[in-house]
């Protein structure tokens, strides 16, 4: 199964890169908001800081922690612990299963990123980029990133889950996360057909609105059922009155490098996230 995580690995590698530059041509000539127009300087040094927030995430999960995934699963294997290893499923319906629990555990933990303070803190970094664009998508503290990736072991050992299944749900989850952050709008008749299924770029641009209440809804990284299901859907159709990001951070400091990496540390009289308010 190794050459199976590898050809999805480089498969990824290429997807990822590609959305990313259609989206930044789309963004360009069609932008949902006016964040960058007449500022392509401005532009281009928000995307490089967020990607380079994204860059040293992949690095901490390609030497960390990926190689602790294997080890859970060989282990999980070992032992015959977990779903894939209780039932004998054929190979394409254990894939189906992997991924739609990956998916349901990624709802749970940005669901409750969102209301325990300590992991707010870390997942504040994300909301608090006030021109949202494709590149926000890498736009993750490294705090986050090893929690999630350190809760993703017991996950693994749960499901039974092989590595080419994490690898399978990355490169389907992440290209659509792409599309959701990015700084376009689809037709509403486009956006609702889409959002059917996943979550779409207008349901995503309410989850970073800065009403708090809009904020604490559709957290759905992949599938718009989950959502659904546990009541956090929410629609708006006037999209570009929505005001994006924190309005705790928004200074040119908070937005640095140092700023954001510092952000965590930071105490502010900020809005429960919990709250309706």
């Amino acid at each position: 199964m190794n050459e199976i995580h590898q050809s999805i690995e480089t498969i990824a590698r290429y997807l990822s890169a590609g959305v990313l530059i259609a989206m930044l041509v789309w963004e360009s000539f069609a932008p949902c908001y006016k964040f960058f127009l007449n500022r392509p300087g401005h532009r281009f040094k928000h995307g490089l800081i967020n990607l380079l927030l994204g860059f040293g995430n992949a690095l901490i999960i390609g030497l960390v922690f990926i190689s602790l995934w294997k080890l859970s699963s060989e282990w999980a294997a070992s032992m015959g612990i977990g779903i894939l290893h209780w039932f004998d499923l054929p190979v394409w319906m254990g894939a189906v299963v992997a991924v739609l629990l990956f998916d349901f555990w990624t709802y749970w933990w940005h669901r409750i990123s969102h209301v325990i303070p300590f992991l707010w803190r870390f997942h504040r970094v994300h909301h608090s980029d006030p021109e949202m664009d494709v590149t926000t998508a890498n736009r993750f503290h490294f705090g986050e990133i090893a929690i999630s990736s350190l809760l993703r072991i017991p996950l693994i050992i749960l499901i039974g889950a092989e590595l080419w299944h994490i690898a399978l749900f990355e490169v389907i989850m992440f290209p659509i996360v792409q599309f959701q952050h990015a700084n376009v709008r689809l037709p509403e008749w486009a956006d609702r057909s889409f959002r059917f299924f996943f979550a779409s770029p207008g349901m995503h641009k309410i989850h970073h609105s800065d009403r708090v209440k809009e904020t604490n809804s559709n957290y759905t990284s992949m599938l718009s059922v989950w959502d659904r299901i546990f009541r956090s859907f929410r629609t708006r159709e006037d999209l570009e009155n929505i005001r994006i990001g924190l309005e705790e951070f928004r200074t040119k400091e908070e937005q640095s490098v140092t700023g954001l990496l510092s952000n965590p540390l930071r105490s502010v009289s900020s809005r429960s996230r919990s709250s309706d308010g």
